[in-house]
């Protein structure tokens, strides 16, 4: 019987330093698995040893490795230095994002470029260097968004950025299905991180809480057992996107 636990598994985290990576790390970690700690520049490095030392605390092992992954040749080394310091990886979610709220008028197409690079580029190299180098039964998670299914101005390339993720999903879940390999989304509400905060006013962080559950926005502990989940019991689903916001938006 295969065994759809993480305890001894391998996975790969990127974004994995701080915030919701940060929390699926150290999860992971709990659950008995050995996580390989992607963060993207000096900036971030403090808070990914933090995340990096709970990570050995519970007795797995951990490293931490650093790359633009805008740039495919660092998806490339990064799994390939993520196997060399755990093992072949059992499970790889991918938290990177990026979020800009602007006027279409006044997008500039730098930052066009930036937002697709980060939100859609690096996911399909992701997903792509994932379906080659996992093992038999792995999984593969991408973290997108609940403005997929919304209708509303400012977001055009964020949301824009994120919904060719979706397909790049579906495709990898039929591309590497003889290996077992399933292939997920998890779409979250916005999340009470300083990832949304400086894209919003006061006002519309208020707006945005009323429309959930309880009047609140979405917690990083709301979305790190779902993606645990897809990793262990919940690999029979593939191919989906997980709309997971307490009533913010569906479709």
């Amino acid at each position: 019987m295969t065994d759809h636990t993480l305890n001894a598994k391998n996975v790969l985290i990127a974004g994995g330093g701080k915030n919701l990576g940060g929390l699926i790390a150290r999860q992971a970690a709990q659950a008995g698995a050995n996580v390989a700690i992607h963060y993207n520049s000096d900036a971030t490095r403090p808070e990914a040893e933090g995340t990096l030392a709970d990570v050995e605390a519970a007795g797995v092992q951990g490293v931490l490795l650093s790359g633009d992954l805008t740039k495919p040749v660092n998806v490339e080394k990064l799994f390939a230095e993520a196997a060399s310091a755990i093992g072949t990886i059992d499970v790889a979610v991918n938290t990177v994002g990026k979020v800009l709220r602007k006027p279409m008028v006044e997008t500039t197409e730098d930052e066009y470029d930036s937002m697709f690079d980060i939100n859609a580029k690096s996911a399909y190299f992701f997903i792509k260097e994932a379906g080659q180098h996992l093992a038999e039964g792995g999984k593969i998670i991408t973290i997108l968004t609940s403005l997929l299914a919304a209708f509303t101005d400012g977001y055009s390339t964020y949301a824009g950025g994120k919904s060719p993720v979706e397909h790049f999903t579906r495709a990898g879940a039929k591309e590497f299905a003889g290996r077992g390999i399933s292939v997920t989304a998890v779409a979250p509400g916005p999340m009470d991180t300083p990832f949304f905060y400086g894209q919003e006013t006061p006002e519309r962080v208020e707006f945005h809480k009323s429309q959930a559950m309880g009047s609140q926005l979405t917690q990083i502990e709301d979305i790190a057992p779902i993606v645990k989940f897809l990793a262990t019991e919940g690999w029979w689903i593939t191919g989906q996107t997980i709309f997971a916001n307490g009533g913010y938006t569906t479709r």
